[in-house]
């Protein structure tokens, strides 16, 4: 029988965000997003491309969660530590001096011209700007050539692996991702990571097999990963390497892209 209490309850279906200030032990002063998520069940502290957050159930007080953040200072700024080592700085007119691209730094030549572009220029690229080009153009501009890139990649992968399939994606998007690699949604159309094209060509083409197995199998069933090690039997390798490199590929897209 359903637990009454649970049925007439009050279900919350936002998510309350505000910010909180805690000063490390080394005297640094930062901002905490609060996050009281319906869906919580306890309190946690987590450090990610993005910065810290500290998310709190439904019923935990204010005052629990500023505790709890103080407990963990030390922990928290490791982990700040941590993630600021491989921080990339924003997209910045004749001083970026390399991209990342396919699992390798190349380098960056700048030179004014009467059109925003970014093109190959081995063994790097060369980015040419207008004068007057905001530094919002010049992340449309790098934004669009990672994009052109990642298609390119899969235009060259997708005819090996589409005979055994049923049918092709209705449509293939790709966006920034704050935890995915890739998704494949009931009518077909597939979303991938733009990061991936930083990322190892083999890992990238990793998440296009993957993604395109749910065609075959919705789920991720012992049949589904069958279908991937059929098609790509080094998935091992690829998911190990996402897990030890994925936050950085991540953080890297968006540092560079972010204002």
């Amino acid at each position: 029988m359903p637990n009454l209490f649970r049925l007439l309850a009050p279900k919350p279906r936002t998510i309350a965000r505000d910010m909180v200030a805690i000063v490390l032990p080394d005297g640094r002063r930062v901002d905490v997003e609060r996050v009281r998520h319906p869906r919580a069940r306890r309190l946690k502290l987590s450090v990610d491309e993005r910065g810290a957050r500290l998310t709190l159930p439904v019923r935990a007080s204010l005052i629990a969660g500023e505790r709890f953040l103080h407990q963990h200072r030390d922990w928290l700024s490791a982990q700040l530590d941590h993630h600021a080592t491989g921080a990339i700085t924003p997209l910045t007119r004749g001083e970026t001096d390399s991209l990342p691209l396919r699992g390798a730094e190349l380098p960056l030549r700048w030179n004014e011209g009467r059109f925003n572009r970014l093109v190959d220029d081995q063994p790097g690229m060369l980015f040419s700007t207008s004068a007057r080009a905001s530094d919002a153009t010049l992340r449309r501009t790098l934004r669009d050539y990672y994009e052109a890139q990642a298609r390119s990649d899969i235009a060259r992968w997708l005819p090996k692996y589409m005979p055994s399939l049923p049918r092709p994606p209705s449509r293939i998007v790709l966006k920034r991702m704050s935890s995915q690699w890739g998704s494949l949604s009931p009518d077909g159309v597939m979303a991938l990571d733009l990061s991936l094209v930083l990322a190892r060509p083999s890992a990238f083409e990793y998440v296009l097999v993957h993604e395109l197995c749910h065609l075959l199998r919705a789920d991720h069933s012992p049949a589904f990963w069958r279908e991937v090690e059929t098609r790509f039997p080094a998935w091992r390798d690829e998911r190990s390497y996402f897990h030890a490199e994925g936050r950085r590929l991540k953080g890297a897209l968006r540092g560079l892209l972010n204002p």
